[in-house]
């Protein structure tokens, strides 16, 4: 198929051809253009990954209470020109360009500034609405100003964000810009193409630039490594983000060792799957979401300190007589300074969800490094809540645990007892050394009571839990909410310091738990899953 028909869709089952999937929604008497529409909301969640441009064209200037200068003496023209430079690299591309009508001070300027150029300002609206307007064709106007701004503009270029345009239709666009990029030594960029196809190779020419210090790649082919040249590397890429692309495992292995000093790597939606073998002498910070996970082994990252995966699925076999989901895992080797590990789920494998195992190399099989975790438990499933202790005793130093309590999706399968936490033995961390916990989305099941129950009568460090109920918990004149907390509220707390503080939640609809990749890769948080997301909500009081 993906000889006959470019336009190919790669994913966890293998290959299908777009014009199979129209055929396929004809058949089932569906309109065939909702296969774009479905693409492009693919798209837009996508966006929602990428970074923000250091520059917008909506932001206001405000004179307000500045005082007349009666003169009208051009006091800002008198500036040094490397204030006036900077001033200029922080203006969008127009506006930028615009400054050399202000005065002939200025005339010289533009062409020597640090460009910022985002395609989607070139927009009619000037980007007012973002880089993507859902069912709207893709702007060839824009695709041929970016080619201008790129061949006008001497460089370098601060930052270049490329969304527009659907690159199957300007391939020689595509090549000419790389090279124009490479030349003029863009720092950050972020090239999206917009499909079909959705693996559009992408030129191996991206490996020649060496000035780039962060790099988001989307909807693409990667470069296939084996033709790269030898010498090629990224030694100044600090941030890598990989979204909704087709790569080989040797490619992303390429682009790793390829990157003496990455510290963030995103990898979101990968079209193929992903099958990681960490080492990285550099990373810190490891993000994945709403992929197809089959491993992560981390052989030797000595600076990894973060290691997120949200919302990930372990990869399809096509194995007769049906798909058959192998669980996924995550192998931690040599990361003596992970402290940040999260979402994981143990005991998915029984939902044909994640099953992760954790892996120390050592006898005892535990993370020591560890302090916060946060894990999705599928508390209506008895086999999931039952692997949670053993799960837990991987992390003997964790100090605060976050819990999100999906709404389950079938028939509960059992449900389990304080007795069961009481016999199963004690776990190092709870006794030890867990401060907080935090609990999403409580829905007041025996289970859940019972775990919460079991930290709060043996946590002897504890110091504050925070329980966010369920919005379906409540109703108007229903005092089911009280009668759900009052085993929890009226437990023998072995901590007599710990804060009990209950919250509604401001969600509805369930989902998953929530999550900020932007925070998570934010060091300035201590404790990235603490979004400050549900202390909005509406406080419950504390009976």
């Amino acid at each position: 198929a993906m000889e006959t028909d470019p336009r190919v869709i790669i994913g966890p089952s293998g290959s299908v051809s777009r014009s199979d999937l129209r055929a396929d929604l004809e058949r089932r008497g569906q309109d065939p253009e909702s296969l774009d529409l479905g693409t492009n909301m693919m798209l837009h969640i996508l966006y929602g990954y990428l970074p923000m441009p250091p520059v917008s064209p909506t932001a206001t200037i405000s004179l307000a209470g500045a005082s007349r200068v009666p003169d009208g003496v051009d006091r800002i023209s008198r500036l040094p020109d490397v204030v006036l430079l900077d001033i200029i690299s922080r203006l969008p591309a127009k506006d930028a360009a615009r400054t050399a009508a202000l005065a002939s001070r200025w005339r010289p300027l533009w062409r020597s500034a640090p460009l910022t150029l985002v395609d989607s300002h070139l927009l009619p609206d000037g980007g007012a609405s973002g880089p993507l307007i859902i069912g709207a064709p893709s702007p060839r106007a824009v695709t041929a100003a970016v080619s201008s701004a790129l061949a006008a503009h001497p460089g370098p270029f601060r930052c270049v964000h490329l969304t527009c345009s659907t690159m199957e239709e300007h391939r020689g666009e595509l090549s000419r810009w790389l090279d124009i990029l490479v030349a003029k030594g863009v720092k950050e960029l972020v090239f999206v193409n917009r499909p079909w196809p959705m693996d559009l190779r992408l030129p191996s020419t991206l490996f020649s630039c060496a000035s780039l210090t962060r790099l988001y790649l989307g909807v693409w082919r990667l470069p296939d490594t084996t033709t790269v040249p030898r010498g090629a590397r990224f030694p100044n890429l600090l941030e890598l983000g990989l979204c909704m692309n087709v790569m080989e495992d040797r490619d992303l292995a390429f682009m790793l060792d390829r990157s003496p000093v990455l510290e963030f790597l995103l990898i979101m939606w990968s079209q193929t799957g992903v099958r990681l073998r960490l080492v990285s002498q550099s990373l810190r910070c490891l993000q994945l979401a709403l992929t197809c996970l089959q491993y992560i082994d981390v052989v030797d990252a000595p600076r990894l300190e973060r290691l997120f995966q949200w919302e990930t699925v372990p990869r399809a076999e096509p194995t007769p007589p049906g798909n058959k989901k192998r669980p996924s895992w995550i192998k931690i080797g040599r990361a003596p300074n992970l402290r940040v590990l999260g979402y994981l789920e143990p005991g998915g494998q029984e939902l044909g969800i994640s099953n992760t195992i954790i892996v120390a190399g050592s006898k005892e099989n535990i993370v020591p490094s560890v302090q916060i975790l946060a894990m999705v438990v599928q508390f209506g499933v008895r086999s999931a809540v039952k692997k949670v202790p053993g799960f837990l005793r991987c992390f003997p130093n964790l100090e605060t645990l976050h819990v999100h309590s999906p709404t389950l999706s079938g028939e509960p399968t059992g449900k389990v007892n304080l007795k069961f936490w009481q016999e199963d033995g004690p776990i190092k961390c709870v006794l030890r050394s867990l401060k907080k916990v935090f609990f999403y989305e409580f829905r007041g099941s025996r289970s859940e009571v019972a775990f919460l129950k079991f930290i709060a009568e043996t946590g002897r460090v504890l110091e504050q839990m925070v329980v966010v109920v369920a919005a379906e918990c409540f109703s108007p004149g229903d005092d089911g909410v009280n009668a759900k907390l009052k085993p929890l509220t009226g437990a023998k707390w072995n901590s007599k310091a710990c804060q009990l503080e209950l919250f509604k939640s401001p969600r509805t609809g369930g989902g998953g738990p929530a999550y900020s990749t932007k925070i998570a890769c934010d060091f300035g948080w201590a404790d990235p899953f603490d979004l400050q997301y549900y202390y909005k909500a509406e406080r419950i009081p504390v009976s």
